[in-house]
């Protein structure tokens, strides 16, 4: 077996770019999509010429399909991934892994009972940016991994996304949306994590779409929409992490910085694939941008899909994990058990460091 057929459930607005790069890679065939709103999947279908569009129920019945990629909004994510899992199919889901950790574990057990894999987004860490910045650690240019920084601050997708709502319900907030891109990224470039502890608020309890199609609607807000914490990793190193939905306009501070006994690493976003990388080794009084170690496209969503499937047809490991995703998900519910019950959260899963790679 030479190429995997794959199907999409969930045809909203990430759903492009998946279908646009799924296409792309030679060992990919996508040959069909699904969504609750059947129209809408033909819609995409149509847009992106694949094959086919049906209900979830029809794709999941289809025998030719081996791997799922769940795109559906986060509520929904287990229950997706744990039909096509029943159904004999691998899945690849969205971030978060689920809402509850519960879910999640239920998902990497029912995928180990049936030899199946699961795998999760984000794959913005396979991208050149992020995997410099680990070739630059793990090759010793900032000595030994001290600490690091994260900072995620914007004034809330009701501004600019078309139906906003979901982002403050429960598993929405700024953590459970993009803390996956940071706490994924941190954990490649210095490991697994082993202690949390944090500190949240919701500062604005109602919210009003400024955004069409809905401006003006209200959202009662149910999830923290600012939280601050800190982060002990299993090497020693220490972080400091804020995501937050509540700061409107943009701030100076980098998205991510990691701090060695011989120099300073700025990290790229990690919601993006490229860089700038920039060091300032410890005799230097300067920061100096680095090249990155391959080419990457400026939006790759789906290499993750990729290094999957390279891992179902040849019985190899991949990186995007879902003991990876899993163990994001877990630190994330970490930041807010330990605000709610005022002590540290004490890691229970752990996962493998991704492997860097060298190329795209």
């Amino acid at each position: 077996m030479s190429k995997l057929n794959v199907g999409i459930i969930g045809c909203g607005t990430i759903s492009s770019i998946y279908m646009e790069n799924i296409q792309k890679f030679d060992h990919l065939v996508l040959l069909v999509c699904a969504d609750l709103d059947v129209e809408r999947a033909k819609l995409q279908a149509a847009k992106y010429g694949v094959p086919k569009a049906c209900s979830v129920e029809e794709l999941l019945a289809d025998s030719e399909i081996q791997l799922v990629i769940n795109l559906t909004i986060p509520r929904a994510h287990a229950s997706v991934s744990l039909q096509a899992l029943e159904a004999g199919k691998h899945v690849y889901t969205e971030k978060p892994l689920t809402v509850s950790r519960e879910e999640g574990k239920q998902i990497l057990e029912t995928a180990k009972k049936y030899n199946l894999l699961v795998g999760g987004a984000p794959d913005t860490f396979l991208g050149a940016g992020i995997q410099t910045a680990i070739h630059l650690i793990e090759n010793g240019e900032i000595g030994v991994p001290i600490g690091a920084s994260a900072f995620m601050i914007n004034r809330g997708h009701e501004h600019w996304h078309p139906d906003p709502a979901f982002y403050y319900d429960h598993g929405g907030g700024p953590m459970f949306d993009m803390g996956p891109y940071y706490l994924t990224a941190l954990v490649a470039l210095l490991g697994p994590m082993r202690r949390i502890s944090g500190s949240t608020r919701i500062s604005y309890p109602m919210r009003t779409i400024i955004s069409e199609p809905k401006k003006g609607t209200k959202i009662e807000v149910v999830t923290p929409t600012h939280i601050s914490g800190t982060i002990d990793f299993e090497t020693g190193a220490i972080a400091t992490i804020t995501t937050s939905f509540d700061a409107f306009g943009g701030t100076s501070l980098p998205p991510i910085e990691v701090y060695g006994s011989e120099g300073t690493l700025l990290v790229p976003n990690p919601n993006h694939f490229g860089g700038p990388v920039k060091i300032r080794r410890k005799d230097e009084k300067e920061f100096v941008e680095v090249p990155l170690i391959f080419e990457t496209p400026k939006n790759n969503r789906g290499i993750g899909v990729s290094d999957m499937a390279n891992a179902i047809l040849h019985n190899e490991p991949f990186r995007a994990n879902g003991k990876l995703a899993y163990h994001v998900l877990e630190a994330m519910h970490g930041f807010h058990d330990s605000s709610d019950n005022g002590r540290h959260y004490l890691m229970e899963s752990t996962c493998r460091k991704p492997v860097k790679m060298d190329r795209m």
